[in-house]
């Protein structure tokens, strides 16, 4: 008789729901400003331009709502909540105590292939910011980042960022119309100081990359006081 391999039984893979696309999609759309603060917002009419039924969109509307991002209020329209100064702050701390964990774990295991990935995001950075092209720049930053969190061995912290991170993320994309080069700067001082071994000279770059949102908020609340709650 013979023996049947011993199989390990295969992980459930995930696919992404309808709900999960349409949440994406919604998200992006607010924290780049394609849907502005203050806009109001329609299970009926984004279930109609996007093709599904009412239910992901219902689904995706609570998970923004828990998120912050909308307001959804019975019997009245639901609206896209503006930008609160004490939610970007207290994300702005919670996102710095993670990524500097994440930097210093990095710091102790960088290879030179690693380096030169990050190089590599750094260029594309440049090249977006000679373009205009403030939403790949966006995109290229946050890949920086993650690849932080990947080369520390603590990948699964990225999720967590990414979600405290998201009321930060509508400021900084108003901001890169003259901030982006400062953020490819500090990134660049981050590599080389990651590239020279001194991961306590990258922790201090990165402290004052992540602190800049701190310093550029009054400004930018008031060049665009529309988005902002009272």
């Amino acid at each position: 008789m013979s023996e049947t391999s011993a199989l390990k039984a295969l992980e459930p893979i995930k696919i992404p729901s309808v709900a999960d696309a349409v949440f994406e999609e919604l998200h992006q759309q607010i924290l780049s400003l394609e849907l502005a603060p203050g806009t109001r917002m329609s299970e009926v009419e984004v279930a109609k331009a996007f093709g599904v039924s009412r239910q992901p969109v219902r689904d995706a509307f609570y998970r923004l709502s828990q998120l912050g991002f909308l307001l959804i209020r019975p019997q009245r329209a639901t609206v896209i909540t503006k930008i609160s100064e004490v939610a970007v702050l207290r994300a702005r701390f919670v996102r710095t105590s993670l990524e500097i964990a994440c930097l210093r774990a990095a710091a102790e295991v960088v290879t030179e292939d690693d380096i030169k990935d990050l190089q590599q995001l750094i260029d594309e950075q440049q090249a977006a910011i000679s373009a205009n092209e403030r939403q790949l720049f966006h995109r290229l930053d946050d890949d920086f980042h993650r690849l932080i969190c990947d080369i520390s061995g603590h990948d699964y912290v990225w999720a967590l960022i990414r979600e405290q991170k998201a009321h930060m993320d509508r400021v900084r994309f108003l901001s890169l119309a003259s901030g982006a080069q400062a953020a490819h700067d500090d990134h660049v001082g981050i590599i080389n100081a990651l590239r020279e071994g001194s991961g306590e000279r990258a922790e201090a770059r990165l402290k004052t990359h992540l602190s800049r949102i701190e310093t550029i908020l009054g400004k930018i609340r008031a060049e665009n006081p529309e988005h902002f709650e009272e």
